[in-house]
């Protein structure tokens, strides 16, 4: 599957500006000045319409599409393809570093596996909502929060790597789809660091609207 800008082959990622994980991918992309080789399809996980579920069997977003025509899916497999295919140093190579980063990454995607069904169920009408659904996708959000707040001061602004991105993302996700979810009450220090790491470019460019 060919296609070329400027004589440089591009990949498509197919998308959604609202998704918490699409966002990590771009931001990766950005930070590792890859973000012009890529072709943005602004996809709906549920619209086949145009055949997306023959990339994305699960129909789930984001998926690269890359230059030598496979579909990788999802975001932490697209995400060490691209640093991988950058030479980067987003994901650390080996060592403490290494695990933390993928530990934090794994916590900010839990973030979002857990605000995605908590939104969904928030939505019901109330004689449909299941308390204890709700329960218990707040209370593991909340526990990930107070431990990324516990933890942000050792998180970097200035080098993010593959965790920071995610934890980032996923805050901002919920700013975005729950803003009334209040998680800055007693968490200052999550708050703050969240601040600082919004005015790096890639945040910024990629902020949802």
């Amino acid at each position: 599957m060919d296609y070329y800008f400027l004589g440089v082959k591009r990949m498509r990622l197919y998308s959604s500006n609202a998704s918490g994980y699409s966002r990590k991918v771009r931001i990766v992309a950005i930070e590792l000045g890859l973000d012009a080789r890529l072709e943005r399809i602004d996809q709906s996980p549920r619209d086949n319409t145009t055949g997306f579920f023959a990339v994305s069997p699960l129909a789930r977003i984001p998926v690269l599409l890359t230059d030598e025509g496979y579909a990788l899916y999802d975001s932490p497999v697209i995400c060490e393809y691209l640093n991988t295919l950058a030479g980067g140093s987003l994901i650390p190579a080996t060592g403490v570093a290494r695990w933390n980063a993928l530990r934090r990454q794994a916590l900010g995607d839990g973030i979002l596996d857990n605000g995605l069904p908590l939104r969904g169920e928030l939505m019901r009408r109330p004689a449909m909502l299941s308390a204890e659904v709700v329960a218990r996708h707040r209370e593991a959000i909340e526990r990930a929060l107070t431990l990324a707040d516990a933890e942000a001061d050792a998180y970097p602004t200035s080098t993010p790597d593959i965790g920071t991105i995610a934890i980032g993302c996923a805050v901002g996700w919920l700013d975005f789809r729950m803003p009334d979810f209040g998680w800055r009450a007693n968490r200052p220090q999550l708050a703050a660091w969240l601040a600082e790491l919004g005015q790096r470019p890639s945040f910024a460019a990629t902020r949802p609207e």
